[in-house]
């Protein structure tokens, strides 16, 4: 085999590969806000929360994890509970609409 025979099969296997590829879940974060917990309020609480949503394929959330927390409980669960409502754009997998796991991040600021 010939090495510019060799150069197309592995360009063309890494071609093929570029289109396995996943695109996350997508919301609108302008409609979708969560709620200051009001003892976080009355405590001055601040901070950033990274969570991680199973979205189905007809954009619903099947499931959440929190990723890395705030370091305040109540504002973890209230970013969890209200981005948890949310509907969400579905992601795909080769092109074709799939469930798939995305992260958020939510900043809690006074």
């Amino acid at each position: 085999m010939n090495k510019r025979l060799i150069g197309f099969i592995a360009a063309s296997l890494v071609s093929s590969a570029a289109f396995a590829s996943e695109v996350p879940a997508t919301f609108d974060a302008k409609k979708c806000k969560a709620e200051y917990p009001k003892a976080s309020l009355l405590n001055e609480e601040q901070g950033a929360v990274t969570m991680s949503f199973l979205v189905s394929a007809a954009g619903d959330v099947m499931d959440s994890k929190v990723e890395k927390s705030s370091g305040y409980k109540n504002l973890d669960k209230a970013a969890i509970k209200a981005i948890s409502a949310c509907k969400f754009k579905p992601g795909t997998k080769d092109g074709a609409v799939a469930q798939t796991w995305t992260k958020v991040d939510y900043v809690w600021s006074l």
